[in-house]
């Protein structure tokens, strides 16, 4: 392997699998409950309905059941820390997209229909399958890394619009984590900047002195769920150092011009 090049994180596919099945399930189990008042509040994502980005998190499953019946592709274009991004061709699509769906049947039956779905499209389809995407074709296994993204970002959109407190799954949290920290160093290569998302990720970016040993002059630390916002653009990074949820230190340790990675 040349100098200065790491090799690409890998992810466990039995566990991102169980991740996303358990992900959908919670936010399922929690849109069963929402009344029509709820349904109708302002989702904070885009100008959806809190119904509409249930609909949307329902189409995510069922889109991914929809990729698998299709005729696999040959070779990936994509991988799943290059996801991040080109997703933003995608908004008019989805949002289309996540209208049609909740015209299609009431939430709880979607869900129902989507989660029977996927678990038999999983269950049929190895990791190494590749998927005919909007964005370019992926494996099964590196699509399913950005649906950890995607369930995680949008339980966490549905707790704040709608009150809840859908549990968010340990797993997917990680790998959604850390995917977005692997997009950061890839946009900003580099090693002047020790990003550390504890206890899951810590990543290096941005071009200037590398340090080799101790503690590194810029250093920009976190939780996983502020990381996730800013990485996906839910909040700003002035907004939350003011809050004191993230720490920044050294000239080098400000990550404004970077973010978001994906909205």
């Amino acid at each position: 392997m040349p100098p200065g090049k790491k090799k690409p994180r890998t992810y466990d596919p039995a566990r991102i699998r169980a991740a996303v099945t358990a992900q959908f399930g919670h936010v399922a189990r929690a849109v069963r409950e929402l009344g029509p008042e709820q349904l109708a509040v302002p989702s904070g994502v885009g100008e959806w309905s809190v119904a509409e980005l249930a609909a949307h998190v329902a189409w995510i499953a069922d889109s991914l059941a929809g990729g698998l019946a299709r005729p696999p592709g040959a070779v990936a274009e994509l991988t799943a820390v290059e996801w991040p991004s080109v997703t933003a061709s995608l908004a008019g699509k989805i949002s289309e997209a996540a209208r049609e769906t909740l015209d299609g049947a009431p939430l709880p039956e979607l869900f129902d229909r989507a989660a029977d779905r996927m678990a038999e499209a999983l269950a049929a389809n190895p990791g190494g399958r590749v998927l005919h995407l909007w964005i370019g074709d992926m494996t099964l296994a590196d699509f399913l890394v950005t649906r950890t993204v995607e369930l995680v970002v949008h339980t966490d959109d549905l707790n704040r619009a709608a009150g809840l407190d859908i549990p968010l799954e340990r797993q997917a949290l990680a790998a959604a984590t850390r995917l977005l920290a692997d997009a950061l160093a890839l946009k900003a290569p580099g090693g002047s900047v020790e990003v550390r998302i504890p206890p899951f990720a810590v990543v290096q970016c941005i071009e200037g002195p590398r340090h080799t040993r101790g503690t590194p002059p810029n250093v920009v630390e976190t939780d996983p769920l502020t990381w996730l916002r800013l990485a996906t653009g839910r909040t700003g990074w002035a907004e939350m150092l003011d809050a004191a949820q993230v720490s920044a230190s050294g000239e080098r340790a400000d990550l404004s011009a970077l973010l978001p990675l994906m909205s």
